[in-house]
């Protein structure tokens, strides 16, 4: 019997955490289009993602001691760390460097989690991405200038198929 924090272990731990923390995220959503439509929803929910983005990874940054993000190899190991806090094995993304500078995150076709709640709730034609607010504000959080390619609002995988992003970080 698994019955301590510890008997877990990390990856079952950050699993439930995180299928937990998207149940919730569903049904915020969700109530929200309810009480005041999916225009207000989008809006409120962009804000949110980005604003808990800013704290979270400041939160990162801290427990592992990395105050350091003056170059991009500081803001990579910062990202990597908080990855890996982060992100459980069913959330079908990879995140990659594939240049210097350049921090990429891709969803397997058709397996975002947020593209299959709204397509299952139809809402999916007006629901606003707010999965890369929150790296946003985990740039934003840390100070770093970046730019996001390409800069779209729509749920790009119901529109194109895909869904990637590009996030340049302007540091040297």
């Amino acid at each position: 019997m698994k019955n301590t924090v510890e008997a877990i272990g990390k990856r079952e731990l950050r699993e439930l955490l995180s299928k937990n923390w998207m149940t919730h995220d569903a049904m915020w959503m969700k109530t929200c289009v309810e009480k005041v439509g999916i225009e207000k929803a989008n809006e409120i929910n962009k804000a949110a993602c980005l604003s808990m983005g800013m704290i979270e990874i400041r939160r990162i940054a801290e427990l592992f001691g990395m105050d350091k993000k003056d170059t991009f190899e500081d803001v990579k190991a910062i990202l990597e760390a908080g990855l890996d806090i982060i992100k459980p094995d069913f959330m079908a993304f990879s995140v990659s460097f594939p240049e210097r500078g350049v921090f990429r995150w891709t969803w397997k076709e058709n397996q975002c989690f947020a593209f299959k709640g709204m397509k299952q709730m139809g809402l999916i034609d007006e629901y606003q991405c707010g999965i890369f607010e929150r790296v946003k504000g985990w740039l934003k959080g840390l100070g770093i200038p970046f730019e996001m390619e390409p800069s779209v609002d729509r749920c790009m995988m119901n529109a194109e198929g895909r869904c990637e992003r590009n996030f340049r970080i302007l540091l040297p």
